[in-house]
């Protein structure tokens, strides 16, 4: 049967002070009426009943999760003891998905993505699971790049590998990290380069395989884990702390040879930092973005989200994000958000500021 995996794991830095740890961004309303994780759910929904959706979390806010997805059965919310990065969280929900479904097919997506029309997705996961079933392939969709983008990791298209009802896809040449602009402005035009969306297709059993040949130190792990669990109430502390921390990509589709882009022909955003409202809520005519209880007047290129019930006025700025919530204020160039972390590394390093990450 096909299954359908979400990552929700991580605190969402990059959204503070809206995004916090016991709020993450995925939880939060930050493009729309909906979280993140909800929506991102309401996608999927027509293809998955809900007892083949599993959501991969956090311990600290597993229950939040559930009680924002109630009608997934509590038992498929997966709460990480601790964050080892995208290989170990996709192939514990291998192994539990497993346990139901030897055959089990299954699509990873994550669960701060924007993504329309959500039709489109999922005719495209429909074929990355005829793929992914057909001939044993570990199957990602690639997004056509709308801008020269910097921040994103980037598929080298190979030959083309198949076509069905308007659908192709590719083998894959390789993996190209986040370029310089000069080289993402050649992919850009080149178009011979998809951006790694980070959406999955594959048999649980390919890609145990794949772990096994290429991340020893995540597959052996993960089999004493599924062979010990239902005698050691300690055996997934032990799996998280014995397992290798790397992404999937690293892990497995940097090194294999059985790899297939399809090419999404969709509107895409990784919901990555504030930037993202510009491109994804209604800009007035001065390209301000505004939510909440906001004034402006001569405000330009400007995002500012209120999340108090206070009032907010922007008076003769430009480039700038502001944000305002309960615990906090946020003021910041654009030009300098996505380098964010930064100041959390500050507010993390003194104790009096510890309750308002």
């Amino acid at each position: 049967m096909d299954h359908a995996v979400i990552l929700a794991g991580g605190h969402g830095e990059r959204f503070w002070p809206l995004s916090r740890r016991q709020r993450p961004k995925q939880l939060l309303p930050i493009i729309g009426d909906q979280s993140l994780l909800e929506t991102t759910v309401e996608r999927i929904k027509p293809d998955f009943p809900a007892e083949r959706i599993w959501v991969v979390t956090s311990e600290e806010i597993g229950k939040a999760v559930r009680e924002r997805v109630t009608f997934i059965p509590k038992e498929n919310v997966l709460m990480e003891p601790g964050g080892r990065n995208t290989a170990l969280a996709i192939g514990w929900s291998a192994v539990e998905i497993s346990r139901r479904d030897p055959d089990a097919t299954f699509v990873v997506l994550s669960a701060d993505h924007a993504i329309e029309p959500a039709s489109m997705l999922r005719r495209i996961l429909r074929e990355g699971m005829r793929l992914a079933k057909a001939e044993d392939n570990l199957v990602i969709i690639g997004i056509n790049p709308t801008r020269p983008e910097t921040g994103y990791g980037y598929i080298e298209l190979g030959p083309n590998f198949a076509s069905s009802d308007g659908i192709n896809s590719y083998q894959v040449e390789t993996f190209r990290e986040k370029p310089d602009r000069t080289t993402a402005q050649d992919y850009y035009y080149g178009r011979k380069h998809l951006w790694n969306a980070g959406i999955f297709v594959w048999t649980a059993k390919t890609l145990m395989a794949a772990l096994e040949k290429h991340a020893p130190g995540i597959f052996q792990p993960l089999v004493e884990y599924r062979e010990g669990s239902g005698k050691d109430k300690n055996a997934l502390s032990k799996l998280y702390e014995t397992a290798e921390r790397l992404p999937i990509d690293v892990a497995i589709l940097e090194r294999a040879t059985n790899v297939v882009a399809i090419k999404g022909d969709l509107a895409w955003d990784d919901v990555g930092s504030w930037l993202a409202l510009s491109r994804l809520r209604k800009a007035d005519a001065d390209n301000n973005v505004f939510v909440g209880k906001v004034v402006e007047m001569d405000a330009y290129d400007s995002t500012v989200y209120n999340d108090s019930e206070d009032l907010v006025c922007a008076f003769g700025v430009s480039d700038l994000v502001i944000v305002r919530t309960d615990k906090a204020v946020l003021v910041a160039h654009k030009s300098r958000i996505d380098e964010i972390k930064r100041l959390m590394e500050k507010l993390k390093s003194d104790d009096r500021w510890q309750e308002f990450l």
